[in-house]
């Protein structure tokens, strides 16, 4: 199909519909003042489809949604979903202690279907900026005074795995379509985190036809850790600490996010407990002792073919590095993370774009620091955890960041939140750096 020129300025075109430019674009919908446009290549909504193992839930409160925290009374919310597919009271009834994630995933596509600014099938090539931001995609010419990035993430694997990816050895997003026929295999699950411990929990649960002969984990952390989800840990997640992380210095900032990783990613207490049950009844009710192998403290650092069509794991104990042992796997599963997206649509104009490191500098309002305009921005979503926080690839936030764009999009300033009841530091003023920009 050849690129036309569309004769339309908007006033805020988005790159990739995930929760996070997908709560923008619900803050900004109905705002004829700023007409919007967000954009996805994908044919349809997903979001990590190929992860969405039976019974899982979310790590966050059900009215940390697209827009409740920012706008309670948007008609994107949660409960605006629910009493649109009339089934607000069942799910009351229901009384989940967490949201099924499936649920979650449900709702985004509905807020998806319900936005008309919401395009999907139309990949953006490239940003460029002649007065204002040029937008190529593989249809169209656009134009538009701001750029919103919301390109995700992408699966990450360490680099022993990195071209041995296939049937036998995959990520954890492809677990639902890559570990069907796994009955009487040898499994190795490699992360110690919430995806992991969800596939290992598949894993051991199946019926006994099904399940794998072994299934062995293996994380580098030092336990099978919960997350910390804890009232004081959780105003870690508030928009007042996010601005407070923002202002301190890197050493700092570096190792807060080293040390507060639990508070993000570790494992959900009802997964672990039922884990353990499951072990339990394996071992002593089943008479099972070998289904399991549980090994925390422990290093991936090689990964090589076995003489039966196999795979061998290499792995050192952290403690005692010198000495390797082996693991025999029929299947690897890494649940290993994901990394930011690269954001190679900005090539045309990243010489004019200031970098910190791995990431674009970026200001109070999410706008990358460049040499451009101060009326002409763009947002980044997601993309900047070393200057923001965990809180920043978290989903407690989006809908407080999507509102502090909004307002910079649209030259006004709302209402802040009240403040934590933790005093984080003595009061001073923001750095320059940090202070909002109007055009």
């Amino acid at each position: 199909m050849h690129r036309r020129k569309d004769d339309q300025h908007y006033g805020c075109i988005g790159v990739g519909v995930g929760p996070a430019n997908l709560s923008l674009a619900s803050l900004l919908h109905g705002d004829t003042t700023i007409p919007s446009l967000f954009l996805d290549q994908k044919k349809y909504f997903t979001w990590h489809d190929g992860q969405q193992l039976p019974d899982t839930t979310l790590q966050v409160s059900m009215l940390k949604d697209l827009v409740s925290l920012a706008d309670p009374t948007n008609r994107f919310s949660f409960l605006s979903y629910l009493h649109d597919q009339g089934k607000i009271y069942h799910f009351v009834n229901a009384q989940f202690e967490a949201m099924p994630r499936r649920e979650y995933r449900n709702y985004l596509q509905w807020a998806c279907e319900h936005n008309e600014n919401v395009v999907f099938g139309e990949r953006v090539l490239s940003v460029g900026f002649d007065r204002t931001f040029v937008v190529e995609t593989d249809r169209r010419t656009l134009t538009a005074d701001n750029i919103s990035l919301g390109m995700g993430t992408s699966p990450w694997v360490p680099p022993v795995a990195a071209d041995l990816l296939g049937d036998d050895q995959f990520h954890v997003c492809d677990v639902v379509t890559k570990a069907r026929s796994l009955g009487g295999k040898r499994v190795c699950v490699v992360g110690g985190g919430q995806s992991g411990a969800e596939a290992f929990l598949d894993l051991i649960s199946r019926p006994p036809g099904e399940r794998p002969r072994r299934v062995s984990w293996i994380t580098r952390r030092r336990n099978y850790f919960p997350i910390d989800d804890t009232p004081f840990t959780n105003d870690f997640y508030m928009p007042g600490y996010s601005d407070y992380f923002a202002h301190l210095d890197k050493p700092t900032r570096q190792k807060l996010n080293a040390d507060h990783v639990l508070t993000s990613d570790g494992i959900s207490e009802s997964t672990l407990r039922e884990i353990y049950q499951r072990i339990y009844v394996h071992r002593f009710t089943e008479g099972n002792p070998d289904l399991v192998a549980l090994l925390p403290n422990r290093d991936v650092t090689d990964v090589r073919p076995g003489t039966a069509g196999d795979w061998s794991v290499e792995i050192r104990d952290i403690d005692h590095p010198a000495e390797a042992t082996n693991v025999e796997a029929d299947v690897i599963i890494w649940a290993t993370g994901f990394r930011p997206a690269p954001l190679t649509v900005l090539e045309p104009i990243a010489h004019r774009l200031q970098r910190e490191d791995s990431e674009y500098r970026i200001d109070k309002s999410f706008a990358v620091q460049w040499d451009g305009p101060a009326d002409r921005n763009i947002f980044v979503h997601n993309a900047a955890p070393q200057q923001r926080g965990l809180a920043d690839r978290n989903l407690s936030l989006i809908a407080w960041r999507s509102q502090r764009i909004a307002e910079r999009i649209r030259g006004v300033r709302g209402d802040d939140q009240l403040d934590s009841f933790i005093e984080w530091s003595a009061k001073h003023d923001m750095p320059e750096t940090m202070q909002e920009v109007h055009g």
